[in-house]
């Protein structure tokens, strides 16, 4: 993964995130396919971005080897 030659320890901000939270591989054929997987819902998006953190620290915890 671009940014993450050893993987994206769970917990750890992507490197590929600029200052407000993008992604800089967005739309570039470098981006990992798992991340294009990820398909926001309602569920995991909720009320505010601190809900939504908090769903993904969830799966972050619940998928790291």
């Amino acid at each position: 993964m671009p940014g993450h030659p050893q993987g994206k320890p769970a917990g750890e901000a992507c490197a590929n995130l600029t200052g407000d939270l993008r992604c800089r591989l967005w739309g570039l054929p470098e981006r990992p396919a798992f991340c294009a997987g990820l398909q926001p819902s309602d569920e995991m998006c909720g009320q505010d971005r601190q809900q939504a953190i908090i769903w993904l620290s969830a799966l972050e915890r619940a998928t790291r080897p």
